[in-house]
């Protein structure tokens, strides 16, 4: 089998969906030997994570270096930021929606509740618990928002670096490509071909990772499988299912606007984005896709090359669309759990605080970007901290959707932004 049909098949989605699928089944029969299989799936992650900095640092600062010399810049910014501040409004817009519609969270069978009760060790229904924890959630949100604007500037960017900081080594490269493009080009030429080594020397490394992704995910989802079992996602059901189906109406725009974008019909644009979305349930790790999203938009449907490295790291950085979407979805179950009606202007109130949560969320994963729920909660009065374990019960499944709709949606967004100019390699 030749090279590019063996790298088709290792990143084919029904390939990837079997595997996740087998290694699920795999948890549940044999924990023993699932729970073995972890070390798998760290190795990977470790593996990927290795090549994030350096890619995104060579691909921003190159691209900005290109974009100064070709003029525009400052139209393209502008253009940039309408485009993400209305994408994050149309993500929380499908979300709010599939919520209310579905009533996910209200008039659940004792059976639930129970459930409930169990995971959460205390009764979901007190009062006192509800009064002690909704003191304490303003302070949670003034914290979080005081950490995300003291983490913007890094003060030493080589300890950035070193500690695997993305939010501050992208403020640093953007500052970095700005100067670098007011450098005279004979002085500056010598560093643009030094970080285009880097760019596709990254890129290299990444096709290579791209070939274990099927046994990767089938190791990591039984290991994870015998961790947590089934009864989490019992209890919460009608949580996932919500967030399942405006994950999936969120990637079916992400999808429309690429074909209409493309103009290279509707196959070629599915296949196109196998990579990307091969890797987001592999790795659950949007800045791990990076290297496969630029490939996609510029290989496979022909957008520009220099505005796509740079707006992509830009929006995996920044337009965290997947945490919006799970952010105004979790509140409308919490208000739903807690049989909270809601008015119009308090519906319109968490969409704008998810808005503002998921930008806040920037640089932030694992737990500490579920956490942020408790920013749109505060502004309703809703206990985030007593329903928080019934979230991390569930998290593993909503990472894998969180990322697909960062990833896949903000493909989409890119190419609303960049223009078609560049050649399409043929797909095998």
């Amino acid at each position: 089998m030749s090279y590019s049909r063996l790298y088709a098949l290792a990143l084919n989605p029904w390939v990837v969906i079997a595997s996740l699928a087998l290694g699920l089944v795999l948890g549940a029969v044999a924990p023993a030997v699932s729970s073995s299989l972890a070390f798998v799936g760290d190795i990977y992650i470790g593996l990927m994570k290795m090549i994030i900095l350096p890619f995104m640092v060579s691909a921003v600062i190159f691209s900005l270096q290109r974009l100064l010399r070709d003029g525009g810049a400052g139209r393209l910014l502008i253009k940039v930021a309408a485009v993400f501040v209305a994408s994050a409004f149309a993500v929380v817009a499908i979300g709010a929606a599939v919520s209310l519609l579905t009533r996910a969270g209200e008039d659940l069978p004792p059976a639930t509740m129970h459930a409930f009760g169990q995971i959460v060790g205390s009764d979901l229904t007190s009062s006192e618990t509800i009064m002690t924890l909704h003191d304490q959630a303003p302070a949670a949100k003034e914290s979080a928002l005081g950490a995300v604007m003291a983490g913007l500037v890094p003060s030493n960017i080589f300890a950035a670096l070193a500690s695997g900081d993305a939010l501050k080594a992208l403020v640093f490269s953007m500052l970095f490509g700005l100067a670098v493009g007011n450098v005279p080009q004979g002085i500056a030429g010598g560093l643009a071909q030094t970080l285009e080594t880097i760019y596709r020397a990254c890129q290299t490394l990444m096709h290579w990772f791209n070939f274990p992704v099927p046994l990767v995910l089938l190791c990591m989802s039984a290991a994870q499988m015998a961790k947590t079992g089934t009864a989490p996602l019992q209890a919460m059901a009608q949580f996932v299912t919500s967030f399942l189906l405006a994950s999936m109406l969120c990637l079916l725009l992400a999808v429309l606007v690429l074909y209409k974008r493309s103009g290279l019909g509707l196959t070629r644009t599915l296949h196109a984005l196998r990579a990307p979305f091969a890797l987001a349930l592999a790795t659950r790790s949007s800045a791990a896709c990076m290297p496969s999203m630029i490939e996609s938009l510029v290989d496979r449907l022909g957008f520009e090359r220099a505005k796509a490295e740079l707006l992509v790291p830009l929006s995996v950085s920044l337009l965290r669309t997947g945490p919006m979407v799970y952010y105004v979805c979790a509140t409308l179950f919490i208000a739903h759990l807690y049989g909270r009606e809601l008015g119009a202007a308090e519906i319109a109130v968490v969409a704008a605080a998810s808005v503002l949560a998921g930008f806040a969320s920037s640089g932030m994963t694992g737990l500490v970007t579920i956490s942020m729920t408790s920013m749109t909660c505060a502004y309703l009065g809703l206990p985030y901290e007593a329903a928080f374990v019934l979230f991390v019960a569930v998290d593993p499944v909503c990472d894998m959707l969180r990322t697909l709709i960062l990833v896949i949606g903000n493909v989409a967004v890119v190419s609303v932004v960049a223009e078609r100019g560049g050649a399409v390699v043929e797909q095998p």
